[in-house]
Protein backbone atom coordinates (compact mmCIF):
# COMPACT_ATOMS: atom_id res chain seq x y z
CA UNK A 1 0.00 0.00 0.00
CA UNK A 2 1.52 3.30 -0.98
CA UNK A 3 2.56 5.85 1.87
CA UNK A 4 3.02 8.41 -0.72
CA UNK A 5 0.89 11.96 0.11
CA UNK A 6 -2.78 12.46 -2.21
CA UNK A 7 -2.13 14.97 -4.83
CA UNK A 8 -4.01 17.93 -3.87
CA UNK A 9 -4.30 21.60 -5.03
CA UNK A 10 -3.24 23.67 -2.17
CA UNK A 11 -3.24 27.31 -2.14
CA UNK A 12 0.55 29.10 -1.87
CA UNK A 13 0.35 32.47 0.07
CA UNK A 14 2.59 33.70 -0.31
CA UNK A 15 4.21 31.49 -3.15
CA UNK A 16 7.47 31.09 -1.48
CA UNK A 17 9.17 31.18 -5.16
CA UNK A 18 8.27 34.64 -5.03
CA UNK A 19 10.42 35.01 -1.73
CA UNK A 20 13.50 33.02 -2.57
CA UNK A 21 16.84 35.34 -3.39
CA UNK A 22 18.78 34.66 -6.22
CA UNK A 23 21.91 32.13 -6.27
CA UNK A 24 23.86 35.16 -8.07
CA UNK A 25 23.48 37.70 -11.20
CA UNK A 26 24.28 35.13 -13.34
CA UNK A 27 21.93 32.30 -12.31
CA UNK A 28 18.71 34.01 -11.17
CA UNK A 29 15.13 32.77 -10.06
CA UNK A 30 12.93 33.58 -12.36
CA UNK A 31 9.52 35.08 -10.68
CA UNK A 32 6.18 33.17 -11.16
CA UNK A 33 4.47 35.86 -12.37
CA UNK A 34 7.26 36.16 -15.29
CA UNK A 35 6.87 32.48 -15.68
CA UNK A 36 3.47 32.90 -16.66
CA UNK A 37 3.87 35.65 -18.78
CA UNK A 38 6.39 33.57 -20.96
CA UNK A 39 3.90 30.90 -20.95
CA UNK A 40 0.69 33.03 -22.20
CA UNK A 41 3.31 34.07 -25.24
CA UNK A 42 3.84 30.49 -25.83
CA UNK A 43 -0.05 29.49 -25.84
CA UNK A 44 -0.78 32.32 -27.71
CA UNK A 45 1.55 31.01 -30.33
CA UNK A 46 0.19 27.42 -30.31
CA UNK A 47 -3.23 28.42 -30.87
CA UNK A 48 -2.62 30.62 -33.65
CA UNK A 49 -0.70 27.69 -35.09
CA UNK A 50 -3.59 24.95 -34.30
CA UNK A 51 -6.64 26.55 -34.98
CA UNK A 52 -7.62 28.35 -31.59
CA UNK A 53 -6.67 24.85 -29.82
CA UNK A 54 -5.84 24.64 -26.60
CA UNK A 55 -1.97 24.17 -25.76
CA UNK A 56 -2.57 23.00 -22.11
CA UNK A 57 -5.67 20.71 -23.19
CA UNK A 58 -2.72 18.41 -25.70
CA UNK A 59 -1.54 15.34 -23.22
CA UNK A 60 0.63 14.12 -25.94
CA UNK A 61 3.18 17.86 -25.49
CA UNK A 62 5.95 17.40 -23.95
CA UNK A 63 8.00 19.94 -21.93
CA UNK A 64 11.90 20.61 -21.34
CA UNK A 65 13.63 22.70 -19.22
CA UNK A 66 17.12 22.00 -19.63
CA UNK A 67 18.20 23.99 -16.86
CA UNK A 68 16.02 24.37 -13.91
CA UNK A 69 16.16 25.83 -11.03
CA UNK A 70 13.46 26.87 -8.87
CA UNK A 71 11.44 24.84 -10.98
CA UNK A 72 9.11 27.34 -11.53
CA UNK A 73 8.05 26.67 -15.48
CA UNK A 74 7.91 23.19 -14.98
CA UNK A 75 5.15 24.22 -11.72
CA UNK A 76 3.43 26.34 -13.56
CA UNK A 77 2.85 24.52 -16.84
CA UNK A 78 1.99 21.31 -14.23
CA UNK A 79 -0.38 23.46 -12.99
CA UNK A 80 -2.33 24.29 -16.12
CA UNK A 81 -1.98 21.19 -17.36
CA UNK A 82 -3.70 19.78 -14.47
CA UNK A 83 -6.81 22.17 -15.26
CA UNK A 84 -6.32 21.69 -18.93
CA UNK A 85 -7.04 18.06 -19.16
CA UNK A 86 -9.73 17.94 -16.69
CA UNK A 87 -12.09 16.65 -19.37
CA UNK A 88 -9.41 14.32 -21.59
CA UNK A 89 -8.47 12.82 -17.91
CA UNK A 90 -11.02 13.03 -15.11
CA UNK A 91 -9.54 10.86 -12.13
CA UNK A 92 -7.17 13.87 -10.40
CA UNK A 93 -4.66 11.55 -9.31
CA UNK A 94 -4.26 9.44 -12.80
CA UNK A 95 -3.79 13.14 -14.24
CA UNK A 96 -0.92 14.28 -12.17
CA UNK A 97 0.37 11.00 -12.85
CA UNK A 98 0.31 11.34 -16.36
CA UNK A 99 1.50 14.82 -17.00
CA UNK A 100 4.62 14.66 -14.33
CA UNK A 101 6.28 11.08 -15.97
CA UNK A 102 4.67 12.15 -19.42
CA UNK A 103 4.92 15.60 -20.49
CA UNK A 104 7.12 17.48 -17.84
CA UNK A 105 11.24 17.13 -17.72
CA UNK A 106 13.73 19.44 -16.07
CA UNK A 107 17.64 19.08 -15.84
CA UNK A 108 18.77 20.81 -12.50
CA UNK A 109 21.81 23.06 -13.30
CA UNK A 110 22.85 21.83 -9.72
CA UNK A 111 22.49 19.51 -6.66
CA UNK A 112 20.80 22.33 -4.99
CA UNK A 113 18.73 23.52 -7.82
CA UNK A 114 17.50 20.30 -8.59
CA UNK A 115 16.23 18.87 -5.13
CA UNK A 116 14.35 22.53 -5.21
CA UNK A 117 12.75 22.29 -8.76
CA UNK A 118 11.64 18.56 -7.20
CA UNK A 119 10.06 20.32 -3.91
CA UNK A 120 8.39 22.21 -6.24
CA UNK A 121 6.80 19.88 -9.43
CA UNK A 122 6.63 16.84 -6.61
CA UNK A 123 6.00 18.54 -3.46
CA UNK A 124 9.07 16.12 -2.13
CA UNK A 125 13.09 16.59 -3.20
CA UNK A 126 12.40 12.98 -3.39
CA UNK A 127 10.29 11.77 -6.38
CA UNK A 128 9.06 8.60 -4.89
CA UNK A 129 8.74 10.08 -1.59
CA UNK A 130 6.48 9.74 0.97
CA UNK A 131 5.43 13.44 0.49
CA UNK A 132 5.89 13.52 -3.42
CA UNK A 133 2.43 13.89 -5.28
CA UNK A 134 3.56 11.50 -8.15
CA UNK A 135 3.04 7.71 -7.85
CA UNK A 136 4.25 6.04 -10.47
CA UNK A 137 8.28 6.83 -9.93
CA UNK A 138 11.08 4.47 -9.31
CA UNK A 139 13.69 6.77 -8.51
CA UNK A 140 14.23 9.89 -6.36
CA UNK A 141 15.43 11.93 -9.09
CA UNK A 142 11.92 11.79 -11.14
CA UNK A 143 12.41 13.51 -14.67
CA UNK A 144 14.29 15.89 -13.10
CA UNK A 145 17.56 15.11 -13.52
CA UNK A 146 20.67 15.85 -11.85
CA UNK A 147 24.01 14.42 -11.65
CA UNK A 148 27.66 16.13 -11.40
CA UNK A 149 29.35 16.42 -14.52
CA UNK A 150 33.20 17.70 -14.90
CA UNK A 151 34.55 20.05 -17.45
CA UNK A 152 36.95 18.88 -20.04
CA UNK A 153 39.86 20.71 -19.73
CA UNK A 154 41.93 21.63 -22.67
CA UNK A 155 44.63 24.26 -22.62
CA UNK A 156 43.22 25.55 -19.09
CA UNK A 157 40.12 25.86 -20.52
CA UNK A 158 36.90 23.99 -21.05
CA UNK A 159 36.23 23.11 -24.56
CA UNK A 160 32.22 23.16 -24.35
CA UNK A 161 31.61 26.20 -22.37
CA UNK A 162 35.01 28.19 -22.39
CA UNK A 163 35.08 28.00 -18.24
CA UNK A 164 38.48 28.49 -16.70
CA UNK A 165 39.97 25.67 -15.63
CA UNK A 166 41.52 27.80 -12.58
CA UNK A 167 38.40 29.12 -10.91
CA UNK A 168 36.15 25.76 -11.58
CA UNK A 169 38.58 23.03 -11.30
CA UNK A 170 37.72 22.47 -8.03
CA UNK A 171 37.58 19.63 -5.03
CA UNK A 172 34.00 16.83 -5.12
CA UNK A 173 32.30 19.25 -2.19
CA UNK A 174 31.74 22.09 -4.73
CA UNK A 175 29.90 22.43 -7.61
CA UNK A 176 31.63 22.38 -11.02
CA UNK A 177 29.11 24.37 -13.33
CA UNK A 178 29.73 22.05 -15.68
CA UNK A 179 25.55 22.13 -17.03
CA UNK A 180 24.79 18.72 -18.28
CA UNK A 181 23.05 20.15 -21.30
CA UNK A 182 26.18 21.70 -23.31
CA UNK A 183 28.84 19.47 -21.82
CA UNK A 184 28.73 16.86 -24.64
CA UNK A 185 29.38 16.23 -28.49
CA UNK A 186 25.60 14.65 -29.31
CA UNK A 187 22.89 16.40 -26.96
CA UNK A 188 20.50 13.85 -28.81
CA UNK A 189 22.32 10.69 -27.13
CA UNK A 190 22.17 13.11 -24.33
CA UNK A 191 18.59 13.25 -23.78
CA UNK A 192 18.03 9.59 -24.52
CA UNK A 193 20.89 8.65 -22.05
CA UNK A 194 18.93 10.95 -19.17
CA UNK A 195 15.01 10.05 -20.48
CA UNK A 196 14.77 7.59 -22.12
CA UNK A 197 14.12 6.71 -25.93
CA UNK A 198 10.82 8.67 -27.13
CA UNK A 199 12.20 12.09 -26.55
CA UNK A 200 10.94 14.61 -28.95
CA UNK A 201 10.09 17.36 -27.06
CA UNK A 202 7.67 19.62 -28.42
CA UNK A 203 8.83 22.45 -25.72
CA UNK A 204 11.83 23.78 -24.78
CA UNK A 205 11.79 26.71 -22.58
CA UNK A 206 13.44 28.24 -19.22
CA UNK A 207 16.13 30.65 -18.04
CA UNK A 208 19.66 29.11 -18.82
CA UNK A 209 22.67 30.81 -16.38
CA UNK A 210 24.42 34.00 -18.26
CA UNK A 211 27.77 33.70 -17.99
CA UNK A 212 31.15 31.65 -16.06
CA UNK A 213 34.71 33.08 -15.22
CA UNK A 214 36.97 32.66 -18.45
CA UNK A 215 40.19 33.11 -16.60
CA UNK A 216 40.64 36.43 -17.78
CA UNK A 217 41.77 39.71 -16.23
CA UNK A 218 40.27 40.26 -13.18
CA UNK A 219 36.69 38.76 -12.65
CA UNK A 220 36.52 38.59 -16.67
CA UNK A 221 33.73 36.39 -17.36
CA UNK A 222 32.43 35.10 -20.66
CA UNK A 223 28.56 34.51 -21.48
CA UNK A 224 27.11 30.83 -21.74
CA UNK A 225 23.50 31.32 -22.36
CA UNK A 226 24.57 30.76 -26.21
CA UNK A 227 25.72 27.79 -25.99
CA UNK A 228 22.16 26.52 -24.23
CA UNK A 229 20.14 28.40 -27.14
CA UNK A 230 22.19 26.69 -29.80
CA UNK A 231 22.06 23.76 -28.25
CA UNK A 232 18.31 23.49 -27.66
CA UNK A 233 17.71 24.63 -31.49
CA UNK A 234 19.76 21.25 -31.87
CA UNK A 235 17.49 19.15 -30.38
CA UNK A 236 14.60 20.40 -32.96
CA UNK A 237 11.57 21.16 -31.04
CA UNK A 238 8.50 22.76 -31.83
CA UNK A 239 8.89 26.07 -29.88
CA UNK A 240 11.87 27.20 -27.92
CA UNK A 241 11.17 30.24 -25.47
CA UNK A 242 14.36 31.29 -22.91
CA UNK A 243 15.16 34.55 -21.06
CA UNK A 244 18.94 35.47 -21.59
CA UNK A 245 20.10 38.97 -21.77
CA UNK A 246 19.95 41.67 -24.10
CA UNK A 247 23.09 42.51 -25.05
CA UNK A 248 23.37 40.06 -28.02
CA UNK A 249 21.39 42.77 -29.86
CA UNK A 250 24.29 44.41 -30.76
CA UNK A 251 27.72 43.20 -28.81
CA UNK A 252 29.05 41.40 -26.11
CA UNK A 253 32.33 38.68 -25.36
CA UNK A 254 32.12 36.04 -28.34
CA UNK A 255 28.70 36.99 -29.61
CA UNK A 256 29.36 37.46 -33.14
CA UNK A 257 28.23 34.62 -34.10
CA UNK A 258 25.42 33.70 -32.53
CA UNK A 259 23.93 37.17 -33.18
CA UNK A 260 24.37 36.55 -36.82
CA UNK A 261 22.20 33.02 -36.73
CA UNK A 262 19.93 34.74 -34.54
CA UNK A 263 19.28 38.26 -36.46
CA UNK A 264 19.25 35.82 -39.75
CA UNK A 265 17.04 33.08 -38.28
CA UNK A 266 12.87 33.96 -39.32
CA UNK A 267 11.73 31.32 -37.14
CA UNK A 268 12.48 34.17 -34.18
CA UNK A 269 8.85 35.19 -34.73
CA UNK A 270 8.46 37.50 -31.19
CA UNK A 271 11.09 39.17 -29.13
CA UNK A 272 10.34 40.72 -25.57
CA UNK A 273 12.61 43.26 -24.34
CA UNK A 274 13.36 44.40 -21.30
CA UNK A 275 15.02 47.51 -21.42
CA UNK A 276 15.98 46.98 -17.35
CA UNK A 277 16.67 43.73 -15.89
CA UNK A 278 14.88 45.44 -12.97
CA UNK A 279 11.93 44.94 -14.58
CA UNK A 280 12.19 41.05 -14.29
CA UNK A 281 14.45 40.29 -11.69
CA UNK A 282 14.31 43.16 -8.57
CA UNK A 283 17.24 43.96 -7.23
CA UNK A 284 19.40 42.08 -9.83
CA UNK A 285 22.68 44.06 -11.33
CA UNK A 286 22.62 43.24 -14.53
CA UNK A 287 23.52 45.96 -16.96
CA UNK A 288 21.75 46.58 -20.62
CA UNK A 289 18.49 44.26 -19.98
CA UNK A 290 16.78 41.46 -20.75
CA UNK A 291 15.07 39.73 -23.24
CA UNK A 292 12.64 36.93 -23.44
CA UNK A 293 12.24 35.25 -27.26
CA UNK A 294 9.57 33.01 -28.93
CA UNK A 295 11.24 30.49 -31.42
CA UNK A 296 9.04 28.81 -33.74
CA UNK A 297 10.31 25.67 -35.83
CA UNK A 298 7.30 25.55 -38.33
CA UNK A 299 5.98 28.90 -38.72
CA UNK A 300 8.79 30.72 -39.98
CA UNK A 301 7.90 34.71 -41.03
CA UNK A 302 8.80 38.35 -39.49
CA UNK A 303 9.71 38.97 -35.49
CA UNK A 304 6.86 40.78 -33.00
CA UNK A 305 9.26 43.29 -31.12
CA UNK A 306 7.69 44.54 -28.00
CA UNK A 307 9.66 46.94 -25.52
CA UNK A 308 9.03 46.98 -22.29
CA UNK A 309 10.29 49.98 -19.51
CA UNK A 310 8.51 51.08 -16.12
CA UNK A 311 5.59 53.16 -17.05
CA UNK A 312 6.21 53.93 -20.55
CA UNK A 313 3.71 53.08 -23.38
CA UNK A 314 4.53 49.37 -24.61
CA UNK A 315 5.77 49.78 -28.03
CA UNK A 316 5.66 46.86 -30.65
CA UNK A 317 6.54 46.29 -34.23
CA UNK A 318 6.36 43.64 -36.52
CA UNK A 319 9.82 44.23 -38.44
CA UNK A 320 12.89 42.10 -39.59
CA UNK A 321 15.62 41.40 -37.26
CA UNK A 322 18.46 42.45 -39.37
CA UNK A 323 17.38 45.56 -41.55
CA UNK A 324 19.09 45.74 -44.58
CA UNK A 325 23.38 47.78 -43.95
CA UNK A 326 22.21 47.02 -40.12
CA UNK A 327 25.15 44.62 -38.66
CA UNK A 328 22.92 44.78 -35.34
CA UNK A 329 19.42 44.35 -34.12
CA UNK A 330 18.18 47.94 -33.65
CA UNK A 331 16.13 48.01 -30.23
CA UNK A 332 13.69 50.80 -30.34
CA UNK A 333 10.99 50.82 -32.57
CA UNK A 334 11.08 54.58 -32.11
CA UNK A 335 14.68 54.60 -32.79
CA UNK A 336 14.61 52.55 -36.05
CA UNK A 337 12.26 55.25 -38.16
CA UNK A 338 15.17 57.91 -36.30
CA UNK A 339 17.48 56.37 -38.54
CA UNK A 340 15.88 55.29 -41.45
CA UNK A 341 14.98 58.89 -41.44
CA UNK A 342 18.74 59.97 -40.73
CA UNK A 343 20.42 57.02 -43.41
CA UNK A 344 18.13 58.81 -46.14
CA UNK A 345 19.08 62.26 -45.92
CA UNK A 346 22.85 61.23 -45.74
CA UNK A 347 22.83 58.69 -48.67
CA UNK A 348 19.71 59.55 -51.15
CA UNK A 349 17.65 56.82 -50.40
CA UNK A 350 15.74 54.60 -47.48
CA UNK A 351 16.14 51.23 -48.45
CA UNK A 352 19.81 50.31 -46.41
CA UNK A 353 20.61 51.79 -42.71
CA UNK A 354 24.45 52.00 -44.05
CA UNK A 355 25.88 55.04 -44.94
CA UNK A 356 28.07 56.56 -47.10
CA UNK A 357 31.71 55.93 -46.35
CA UNK A 358 32.90 59.29 -46.78
CA UNK A 359 29.62 60.49 -44.84
CA UNK A 360 30.46 58.01 -41.52
CA UNK A 361 31.86 59.74 -38.44
CA UNK A 362 33.58 56.16 -37.10
CA UNK A 363 36.15 57.04 -39.80
CA UNK A 364 37.10 59.96 -37.26
CA UNK A 365 36.94 57.94 -33.96
CA UNK A 366 40.67 56.00 -33.17
CA UNK A 367 40.52 52.10 -31.98
CA UNK A 368 41.95 51.24 -28.21
CA UNK A 369 44.87 52.71 -27.13
CA UNK A 370 45.13 55.61 -29.60
CA UNK A 371 48.34 56.75 -28.56
CA UNK A 372 49.70 52.86 -27.60
CA UNK A 373 49.28 53.64 -24.05
CA UNK A 374 47.50 51.07 -21.61
CA UNK A 375 44.84 52.61 -18.82
CA UNK A 376 46.96 52.19 -16.39
CA UNK A 377 49.84 54.38 -18.21
CA UNK A 378 50.86 57.28 -15.27
CA UNK A 379 52.97 59.94 -17.13
CA UNK A 380 55.73 61.93 -15.35
CA UNK A 381 54.25 64.37 -12.39
CA UNK A 382 56.39 67.61 -14.11
CA UNK A 383 56.91 67.86 -18.07
CA UNK A 384 60.73 68.81 -20.17
CA UNK A 385 60.57 71.26 -23.10
CA UNK A 386 58.92 68.75 -26.00
CA UNK A 387 56.79 66.64 -23.96
CA UNK A 388 53.27 65.65 -24.91
CA UNK A 389 50.56 66.42 -22.34
CA UNK A 390 48.73 62.60 -21.42
CA UNK A 391 45.29 62.86 -20.20
CA UNK A 392 45.01 59.48 -18.32
CA UNK A 393 42.88 57.96 -15.51
CA UNK A 394 42.60 60.05 -12.74
CA UNK A 395 44.26 64.01 -14.34
CA UNK A 396 46.87 64.52 -16.63
CA UNK A 397 50.59 63.79 -17.19
CA UNK A 398 53.61 63.90 -19.69
CA UNK A 399 55.37 61.64 -21.50
CA UNK A 400 58.42 62.19 -23.72
CA UNK A 401 57.24 62.46 -27.51
CA UNK A 402 59.84 59.83 -28.78
CA UNK A 403 58.19 57.14 -26.78
CA UNK A 404 54.89 57.30 -28.37
CA UNK A 405 54.32 54.65 -30.83
CA UNK A 406 51.22 55.48 -32.20
CA UNK A 407 48.96 58.00 -33.60
CA UNK A 408 51.31 60.59 -34.30
CA UNK A 409 49.36 62.38 -36.26
CA UNK A 410 46.74 63.26 -33.99
CA UNK A 411 49.50 64.92 -31.47
CA UNK A 412 49.89 68.33 -33.03
CA UNK A 413 45.90 68.45 -34.10
CA UNK A 414 42.69 69.39 -32.58
CA UNK A 415 40.83 66.60 -31.33
CA UNK A 416 38.46 65.31 -28.74
CA UNK A 417 38.49 63.00 -26.37
CA UNK A 418 35.61 60.80 -25.24
CA UNK A 419 35.94 58.60 -22.61
CA UNK A 420 35.91 54.69 -23.20
CA UNK A 421 33.58 53.81 -20.67
CA UNK A 422 29.94 55.53 -20.43
CA UNK A 423 28.76 56.40 -17.38
CA UNK A 424 27.56 54.85 -14.98
CA UNK A 425 24.46 54.15 -12.81
CA UNK A 426 25.75 51.44 -10.77
CA UNK A 427 24.33 48.23 -12.06
CA UNK A 428 20.77 50.02 -13.06
CA UNK A 429 19.64 50.76 -16.48
CA UNK A 430 17.94 53.80 -16.44
CA UNK A 431 16.51 56.41 -18.80
CA UNK A 432 17.11 59.33 -19.81
CA UNK A 433 20.63 59.34 -19.42
CA UNK A 434 23.82 60.34 -21.48
CA UNK A 435 25.03 57.64 -23.41
CA UNK A 436 28.39 58.76 -23.44
CA UNK A 437 30.64 60.64 -21.09
CA UNK A 438 31.05 64.13 -21.24
CA UNK A 439 33.76 64.64 -24.66
CA UNK A 440 36.31 67.38 -24.39
CA UNK A 441 38.90 68.91 -26.75
CA UNK A 442 41.89 67.90 -27.10
CA UNK A 443 44.86 70.85 -27.81
CA UNK A 444 47.66 70.28 -30.14
CA UNK A 445 50.40 68.86 -28.24
CA UNK A 446 48.38 66.23 -26.09
CA UNK A 447 47.75 62.69 -26.06
CA UNK A 448 45.92 60.14 -24.35
CA UNK A 449 45.59 56.77 -22.22
CA UNK A 450 43.41 53.79 -23.47
CA UNK A 451 41.37 55.80 -20.79
CA UNK A 452 40.12 57.94 -23.55
CA UNK A 453 39.23 57.36 -27.54
CA UNK A 454 40.58 60.28 -29.66
CA UNK A 455 38.13 62.00 -32.16
CA UNK A 456 39.89 63.87 -34.78
CA UNK A 457 41.55 64.85 -36.37
CA UNK A 458 40.47 68.56 -36.90
CA UNK A 459 42.11 71.49 -39.03
CA UNK A 460 41.55 74.21 -36.10
CA UNK A 461 40.05 74.62 -33.04
CA UNK A 462 36.37 76.24 -34.03
CA UNK A 463 36.03 72.88 -36.20
CA UNK A 464 36.83 71.02 -33.19
CA UNK A 465 33.99 72.80 -30.81
CA UNK A 466 31.95 72.62 -33.42
CA UNK A 467 32.18 68.40 -33.48
CA UNK A 468 32.02 68.86 -29.90
CA UNK A 469 28.56 70.30 -30.07
CA UNK A 470 27.74 67.67 -32.28
CA UNK A 471 28.23 65.39 -29.92
CA UNK A 472 26.52 66.87 -26.98
CA UNK A 473 22.80 66.78 -29.12
CA UNK A 474 20.50 63.92 -28.33
CA UNK A 475 19.98 62.86 -31.36
CA UNK A 476 23.34 62.13 -32.31
CA UNK A 477 23.49 60.15 -29.22
CA UNK A 478 20.68 58.49 -29.49
CA UNK A 479 22.36 57.16 -33.11
CA UNK A 480 25.56 56.24 -30.81
CA UNK A 481 22.26 54.23 -28.41
CA UNK A 482 21.88 52.10 -31.73
CA UNK A 483 24.84 50.51 -31.72
CA UNK A 484 25.83 50.11 -28.04
CA UNK A 485 25.51 47.01 -26.33
CA UNK A 486 27.32 47.98 -22.97
CA UNK A 487 29.21 51.09 -20.95
CA UNK A 488 32.06 50.01 -23.19
CA UNK A 489 32.11 53.01 -25.54
CA UNK A 490 34.18 51.77 -28.96
CA UNK A 491 34.45 53.06 -32.18
CA UNK A 492 32.07 50.74 -33.50
CA UNK A 493 28.94 52.44 -31.51
CA UNK A 494 29.16 55.47 -34.05
CA UNK A 495 28.59 53.32 -36.89
CA UNK A 496 25.24 55.02 -37.46
CA UNK A 497 26.51 58.70 -36.76
CA UNK A 498 26.90 60.72 -39.38
CA UNK A 499 29.62 63.64 -40.14
CA UNK A 500 28.53 67.49 -40.51
CA UNK A 501 30.09 70.37 -41.74
CA UNK A 502 32.28 71.77 -38.48
CA UNK A 503 31.27 75.34 -39.93
CA UNK A 504 28.88 75.85 -36.79
CA UNK A 505 27.72 75.21 -33.49
CA UNK A 506 25.36 72.27 -33.88
CA UNK A 507 22.10 72.04 -31.49
CA UNK A 508 19.21 69.29 -31.70
CA UNK A 509 17.19 72.06 -33.34
CA UNK A 510 19.34 72.19 -36.47
CA UNK A 511 19.69 67.92 -36.49
CA UNK A 512 15.93 67.78 -35.85
CA UNK A 513 14.77 69.89 -39.08
CA UNK A 514 17.36 68.56 -40.98
CA UNK A 515 16.12 65.11 -40.78
CA UNK A 516 12.68 65.84 -40.46
CA UNK A 517 12.17 64.36 -37.17
CA UNK A 518 8.40 64.80 -36.03
CA UNK A 519 7.32 65.69 -32.56
CA UNK A 520 6.75 61.99 -31.34
CA UNK A 521 9.84 60.80 -32.71
CA UNK A 522 11.47 64.07 -30.56
CA UNK A 523 9.58 62.98 -27.44
CA UNK A 524 11.23 59.64 -27.86
CA UNK A 525 14.81 61.00 -28.07
CA UNK A 526 13.76 63.23 -25.54
CA UNK A 527 12.53 59.98 -23.18
CA UNK A 528 15.48 58.12 -23.49
CA UNK A 529 18.85 60.84 -23.91
CA UNK A 530 19.59 63.23 -20.86
CA UNK A 531 20.70 66.51 -22.22
CA UNK A 532 24.57 67.30 -22.28
CA UNK A 533 25.60 70.59 -20.32
CA UNK A 534 29.46 70.72 -21.83
CA UNK A 535 30.41 73.40 -19.58
CA UNK A 536 30.92 71.60 -15.83
CA UNK A 537 28.87 68.81 -15.62
CA UNK A 538 30.86 65.52 -14.42
CA UNK A 539 29.90 61.88 -15.68
CA UNK A 540 27.38 61.05 -12.54
CA UNK A 541 24.05 60.55 -13.80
Amino acid sequence: MSTQASFSLRGRNPDVLTCIANLSNDEVFTPPDFANRILDTLAQAWAADHGGANLWADKTVKFLDPFTKSGVFLREITTRLTEGLAQEIPDLQERVNHILTRQVFGIGITRLTSLLARRSVYCSKHAHGKHSIAKSFESDAGNIWFERIEHTWDNSKCSFCGASQTALDRGAGLETHAYAFIHTDNIKTRMVELFGTDMQFDVIIGNPPYQLNDGGYGTSAAPIYQLFVEQAKTLEPRYLSMIIPARWFSGGKGLDEFRESMLGDNRLRSIDDFLSAADVFPGVGLKGGVCYFLWNRDHPGSCQVTTHFKDWPVSTASRPLLEAGADVFIRFNEGLSILKKVVAVESGESASLSLPKNKRFDRLVSSRKPFGLETTFKGKARGRAGDVMVYQNGGTGYAARNSISAGEHLIDAWKIYVGRAAPGTGNRDTYPHRIISTPFIGEPGSISSETYLCIGPFDSQSEAESALSYLSCRLTRLLILLHKPSQDTTRKVYTFVPTQEWTRRWTDDDLYAKYGISADEIDFIEKVVRPMDLDGVTDDE
